[in-house]
């Protein structure tokens, strides 16, 4: 009797941004510019690098990576968003729910081993300028990027692998617009006590390990740039090390408050609070932090025009 009142869910309903007609057509106007924009954003980045060759050094090389990781992202997240706004309608299959997923959390694992990766490189070229073109070398730059795009999707494929293993029987609407693994793991009838071990000691790994890495490295970089005496190495080292700075402290401290801190139970759209910054707001931000300052983004932009 009881193997017969367990029915399978086969589709979640995301809730949304909002509910209200008006309100669903406006932010898919907004969002609908802002994924355009960070698409171009990005893809401006690729392209300069590529164009440039002055700018085929190991962090533009890293640059342009972190920014293809970027396409990727936001386009496995706001299609979606998008869809589910000018539609009105939040439906999404259990299948498609389980892809989407994966692609975000594989690009946003791949994020942040390449953001320290990308620390390391900043390290050695402050820091350790002899032997900057040879730790630094064409080999290492491929290994290190195929590292990021090899250990992050093996990850994600863990996490996601057990919670497809759940058992789906019950409520099947989710207080989100994306699907996330968080969120979608409350809905499970099965004990999730042992998968929430998992993904605490995987979440270790894709965020707490790299962000170590980057506080490590950029204690040493703090360290030596106390004493340089040279105001132009100081001013260089700030410049190249600024940029990367704010956008790691923008990816981490939202990744952190989602995946790490403890929810609150009087606020229920937190996760979509915070999601709102990381999905839509970040992704557009990034481009704009890298090449704002960036002289020499500026140049080659200019020399390709």
């Amino acid at each position: 009797m009881e193997a017969d009142n367990v029915t399978s869910v086969k589709e979640f309903i995301l809730l949304g941004l909002a509910s209200q007609r008006k309100i669903q057509l406006f932010l898919f106007v907004v969002i609908l510019l802002v994924y355009l924009l960070t698409v171009l954003g990005n893809l401006l980045i690729i392209i300069i690098v590529q164009f440039d060759v002055q700018l085929h050094i190991p962090m533009y090389y890293f640059l342009s990576h972190f920014a293809g990781i970027e396409i990727c992202y936001v386009t496995s997240t706001m299609p979606l968003i998008l869809t589910h706004l000018l539609t009105g309608n939040g439906i999404i299959s259990f299948a498609l729910c389980t892809i989407q997923m994966y692609v975000a959390l594989t690009m946003g694992s791949m994020e942040s081993f390449l953001l320290s990766v990308m620390a390391y490189d900043r390290y050695l070229a402050i820091c350790c300028p002899l032997i900057y073109p040879t730790a630094m070398s064409k080999q290492k730059q491929l290994q290190f990027a195929l590292a990021c795009w090899v250990i992050a999707p093996v990850l994600s494929a863990i996490c996601v692998i057990c919670l497809v293993c759940q058992t789906y029987c019950g409520p099947n609407q989710i207080n989100h617009f994306i699907c996330e693994l968080p969120v979608v793991l409350k809905l499970a009838c099965s004990d999730t006590q042992i998968i929430k071990l998992v993904n605490l000691a995987i979440g270790a790994i894709g965020i707490l390990v790299p962000l170590s890495v980057i506080l490590t490295t950029y204690g040493c970089i703090l360290y030596s740039v106390s004493h340089m005496k040279s105001n132009v190495g100081l001013h260089k080292a700030f410049s190249t090390c600024g940029s990367h700075l704010i956008v790691v402290i923008l990816f981490y401290g939202t990744i952190i408050c989602m995946y790490i801190i403890p929810k609150s139970a009087t606020s229920p759209d937190h996760d979509k609070q915070i999601a709102v910054f990381y999905v839509v707001v970040t992704p557009l931000l990034n481009p704009i932090i890298y090449t704002l300052r960036n002289k020499s983004i500026h140049r080659a932009a200019s020399k390709m025009l």
